[in-house]
């Protein structure tokens, strides 16, 4: 047996009860809503027949000769009580019917619930595509340096936005504390200790040469070494970089990452999906620790501020490019070992979340251009291919500013690595990039270094934090305020300061959620199905976008006799378009046939996986960071379908929108994306957005929390007319707060809104 869906709809009505039942398969148990006899209808075989065991009781439908390929087949009357029933369908049977009612014929019904007349299932290639760590990308082609400036502008927002850092948090005073100096003829070495954030410290080695300065300055993020920044092996060697460079006259910080050597304060893979919807992870922690590592050496006496470079491998070669994404005042990178077309780092702390829905490390690290780079690759790990792959696509990028010798490449015959031959191809390119003396460094090599001892090097020697430093509780809850506090001060309360939020923070919804707005001639759509009734006409439709390999399930009811051109309206439940229609008379529900009666034309609208896109998922390693969740997906298909609207010539460009149920949430940050759509309607379904754990499991969008949710929605909808119904205290307050710059109100209902009120919103 297929079954497309899984459809629930049981309706009691005076004498009349319907049960609707698509299972997912053989045995189910229905509900029954009264005590009477039933008709029992099958969606089976034509031309085969079917049977069912209805509470014990067997059913037979005849074959329909001159039937489709499946039909819905009318079976016995049987007498059933009130109250569940096993049900067990026979073979190839896909749906049951159970009607008190002799006239009623389920495949009118089901021309308005379903694109397709037989049990097929919507293709929809986001459930089974696979975006990950481990997918091979291709770096698009840019054909101008304005077409990349506009894309990198997006990309860089959304690399902030993935930790939080949109807007920046406040740079609190770094109390940094250098001590334990250890002298040598050609060099220091010292312990440093900073606070990132208040009580949150990031702790590592400073190296310094001898002398004045002012010198530039390279901070050190280290991969995942078993021994962090102490790690001194024949694979690599950070205390020997470090050494190497402050002798050829930089001073130098290695720092630890999270959870290794001396940062204790957190576990190195810490947190989950509640903490993502603030942006606050292992990515965001250790980005915001190098950013304040930059300002640590920036403000030391012997430092040039405008001379600062950044190197590390694997692990700490997504640190450096990351932070040279976001920080213009690193001058110089190094990434070493990471950068690749084929995997994209394999751990929690390099994968923050939609920080690749449509990129690859190849252009976060191009955000570098025009300023020079070094790609470090060796024979032995992902980076095998970069001087044939990854550096000319990235060189292809710093040849838009007229800069292609700003990127160069090496190849070193060794495993994943930071060793002797890979360090002295970076002295060689920092000697004369940074440190401008390329004669000097041309043919530099490496010369003998000794490591300080562990206990001299380690800032707490005996393995514990200080006493009365915060836990990783307390420093995450401190977090997710400064978030708060940084957000709330940017919200607009009056039509001017709105129009500077919508300037600068119009995009995030959409940069968090994945969401953007379709070209007209984006659509390759399908119709499957066209019919004239009683007043109105049903269009049946697939919805896809070019080249995206999504699908929209939709039924656009439009009146018979009405003009060239309509308003529209989208209707989105959040089990899907079978809720627009009234399953007993097989018409329009109440609400769109209100609209139908108002001259408008109405789509109601199968989200990611709902209606006839029930299905699993699947999905690869760290999902949020290269594909959007269901919530972004469903959000996507909304304004999908108003844009869809727009664009055919029968209807004008005023769209409408209403999400009931869960969809209501999916409603409001579609109109919020997509300013286009007029009118809304929002059911809250009670939804406290103040409860990170209803987020994760009803509306899962990274960062959301982080960018002001339900209030950032409300400030980028007014003063469009939105009606909010089932709110709580909280959801009404948070649509106040961002409603009230636009010199207006949003209509807020106890409970759920009138049939009447709903169509009367959507008047004029």
């Amino acid at each position: 047996m297929t079954a497309v869906l899984i459809l629930v709809a049981s309706f009691a009505a005076g004498d009349q009860a319907l049960v609707w039942r698509e299972p997912p398969e053989s045995n189910l148990t229905v509900d029954v809503p009264l005590n009477a006899t039933y008709h029992v209808w099958l969606w089976a075989p034509a031309k085969s027949g079917a049977s069912a065991n209805v509470d014990g009781k067997p059913v037979k439908a005849e074959p329909n000769k001159d039937g489709n390929a499946y039909g819905w087949l009318r079976a016995a009357a049987i007498a059933l009580k009130k109250g569940q029933i096993d049900v067990k369908l026979g073979e190839k049977v896909a749906g049951i019917v159970l009607t008190t009612s002799a006239e009623y014929k389920p495949d009118t019904a089901a021309k308005l619930t379903h694109v397709y007349d037989e049990p097929r299932a919507v293709r929809d290639d986001r459930t089974s595509t696979i975006r990950d760590t481990d997918t091979t990308f291709t770096m698009p082609y840019y054909e101008s340096a304005e077409q990349w400036e506009a894309y990198a502008k997006n990309l860089r927002r959304r690399v902030l936005l993935s930790s939080g850092l949109l807007p920046m948090p406040e740079k609190t005073p770094l109390n940094a504390e250098i001590s334990g100096r250890v002298d040598h003829d050609d060099y220091s070495v010292e312990k440093v200790r900073i606070e990132a954030r208040p009580g949150f410290l990031v702790t590592g080695n400073l190296y310094r040469p001898k002398g004045a300065g002012p010198f530039p300055a390279v901070v050190c993020p280290h991969g995942h070494w078993e021994q962090g920044r102490l790690a001194n092996e024949e694979r690599g060697s950070v205390p020997g970089r470090c050494i190497t460079m402050a002798r050829m006259g930089a001073v130098v910080f290695s720092y630890d990452m999270i959870g290794y050597v001396d940062s204790m304060q957190y576990k190195h893979n810490w947190g989950g999906q509640s903490e993502k919807l603030w942006g606050y992870h292992p990515f965001a922690a250790q980005l915001w620790s190098s950013i304040r590592a930059v300002d640590f050496v920036q403000s030391l006496p012997d430092v040039d501020p405008e001379r600062v470079g950044c190197t590390g491998a694997s692990g700490g070669g997504t640190q450096a490019f990351a932070l040279c994404a976001v920080d213009p005042r690193v001058k110089v990178s190094a990434p070493v070992n990471m950068i690749s077309s084929t995997m994209q780092g394999g751990c929690l702390c390099e994968n923050a979340p939609i920080l690749r829905l449509d990129a690859s490390n190849m252009q976060i690290g191009a955000l570098m251009a025009p300023r020079p780079i070094l790609m470090v690759s060796a024979t032995g790990d992902w980076t095998k291919e970069t001087p044939r792959v990854e550096f000319p696509a990235i060189q292809s990028v710093y040849a838009l500013y007229d800069e292609p010798n700003n990127v160069e490449t090496i190849l070193i015959d060794a495993p994943h690595n930071y060793n002797k031959a890979s360090r002295e191809a970076v002295y060689r390119f920092f000697g004369s990039r940074l440190l401008n003396q390329p004669d000097k460094y041309k043919n530099f090599t490496e010369p003998e270094f000794q490591v300080e001892p562990e206990e001299a090097l380690r800032v707490f020697p005996d393995k514990k934090m200080p006493e009365g430093l915060p836990t990783a509780d307390e420093i995450t809850a401190r977090v997710i305020e400064a978030d708060k506090a940084k957000w709330a001060a940017i919200m607009p309360t009056d039509r001017d300061s709105l129009d500077g939020f919508r300037s600068y923070y119009g995009d995030v919804l959409a940069l968090v959620t994945g969401a953007r707005i379709p070209a007209r001639n984006d659509f390759t759509s399908e119709r499957t199905g066209y019919e004239q009734r009683d007043g109105f006409v049903v269009e049946r439709w697939i919805l896809h976008r070019r080249g995206e390999g999504d699908s929209v399930p939709a039924v656009l009811y439009r009146g018979a006799n009405n003009g060239p051109r309509q308003d529209a309206v989208v209707l989105v439940y959040e089990h899907g378009k079978k809720d627009a229609a009234d399953m007993l008379t097989g018409k329009p529900g109440p609400v769109a046939a209100g609209l139908i009666a108002q001259g408008k034309a109405v789509l109601a609208i199968d989200c990611f996986l709902t209606g006839d896109l029930r299905s699993e998922r699947v999905t690869g390693k760290f999902p949020d960071t290269f594909m959007p969740t269901d919530t972004g997906y469903r959000i996507q298909d909304i304004i999908t379908a108003a844009e869809w609207l727009r664009s055919r010539r029968d209807m004008t460009y005023n769209v409408a929108l209403a999400g009931f149920g869960q969809a209501g949430v999916w409603a409001l940050f579609a109109a919020a994306i997509d300013p286009a759509i007029g009118p809304v309607v929002v059911d809250a379904k009670g939804f406290n957005p103040d409860d990170d754990e209803a987020w994760v499991k009803l509306f899962y969008i990274p960062c959301i929390r982080s960018v002001g949710d339900m209030a950032t929605a409300a400030a980028l909808i007014a003063p469009r007319p939105l009606l909010i119904m089932n709110a709580t205290p909280e959801f009404a307050a948070r649509i106040n707060s961002g409603y009230k710059a636009g010199g207006t109100t949003a209509t807020i209902v106890e409970g759920d809104a009138a049939t009447e009120q709903i169509i009367e919103h959507f008047k004029g």
